[in-house]
């Protein structure tokens, strides 16, 4: 199981990086909202057919649905929503940057929640893999901010930091939701149950924001229906992406499946270089080399 879940996790990471992409095009002609909700709305048919085809297919039984999955499944998509939300709030202030350096925190909060509500053993070595890899996501961070390694010290306590740090753990509780959930269904094999959650965790997110849009911005849901070229292949990249997070922390410890899903910035970096031609600074190549380091270290326990 330990060498399935490694490239699960890359598809994983590549995949939510096509997404991200896409959804920066849509950004343009959605609100934040919408834009959003499209990684949700288009994903249910794809997510839908991937469980039927595991079903008809692979001959692979259906889940019995119970009241500790519903649960589980339900704080999952909620906090992954209240997540991303925070991470949206943090672009009002001035010095957003420091907010979404501390939401980075995400992976050592994975880990800690995976002790208290799974049980999930973390080794001294692994806990060193994701500490080094959190050095380099914060560095690549800090890169960007003109206030450096001081101003995000000294604003640890900060609205943005504390909303940042708030954002992490509901990215952090969601990750342990969902394979909490995914385990509690049992049965013959991790695809269904990784499977299952995904389909039933989407359906409820497209009901919750679909909602919210009729609610808080009337005419959005239309204008995301209308933008339904590009949204298909969001929901496309946004469920194929998803399935692989599912099912790589269905057979693995969340945490070791997040530390290891920041391969997507060494993605990014090197599209940066290779193809925009843009020029690193020193403290990105360390970053980025730290990053690495991390997920070597990671690996290699």
């Amino acid at each position: 199981m330990f060498e399935l879940w490694v490239p699960i996790t890359l598809a994983a990471a590549f995949l939510q990086n096509l997404r991200s992409a896409l959804q920066k095009y849509l950004k343009g002609r959605l609100s934040t909202a919408g834009a959003t909700m499209t990684r949700f709305v288009y994903a249910v048919p794809f997510a839908l057919a991937y469980v039927l085809v595991l079903n008809h297919q692979f001959d692979l039984p259906w889940p019995a649905v119970h009241g500790v999955f519903l649960g589980y499944m339900a704080l999952g998509g909620v906090t992954q929503i209240a997540a991303t939300a925070l991470l949206v709030y943090l672009f009002a202030f001035r010095n957003f940057a420091v907010g979404t350096t501390y939401s980075k925190t995400e992976t050592v909060q994975t880990a800690i929640f995976g002790i208290i509500v799974l049980g999930d053993p973390i080794g001294w070595g692994a806990m060193a893999g994701i500490l080094v890899s959190l050095v380099g996501v914060i560095a690549l961070s800090v890169a960007k901010d003109q206030s450096g390694m001081r101003g995000l010290l000294t604003a640890w306590t900060s609205r943005t930091a504390l909303i940042g740090l708030a954002s992490g753990a509901c990215f952090g509780i969601s990750a342990i939701s969902y394979r909490a959930a995914s385990l509690s269904l049992g049965g013959e094999g991790f695809l269904m149950q990784a499977g299952f959650t995904l389909a039933a965790v989407t359906v409820f997110q497209t009901v919750l924001m679909s909602a919210y849009l009729l609610v808080r911005e009337p005419g959005e849901l239309l204008r995301v229906l209308r933008a339904w070229r590009v949204a298909a292949i969001v929901g496309l990249a946004g469920m194929g992406a998803s399935a692989c997070w599912f099912s790589a922390m269905t057979i693995q410890n969340a945490a070791y499946v997040r530390t290891l899903g920041q391969i997507e910035l060494v993605f990014t970096f090197i599209v940066s270089v290779l193809f925009f031609r843009e020029r690193p600074t020193v403290l990105e190549v360390f970053g980025i080399l730290t990053v690495i380091g991390g997920i070597v270290v990671l690996l290699q326990t």
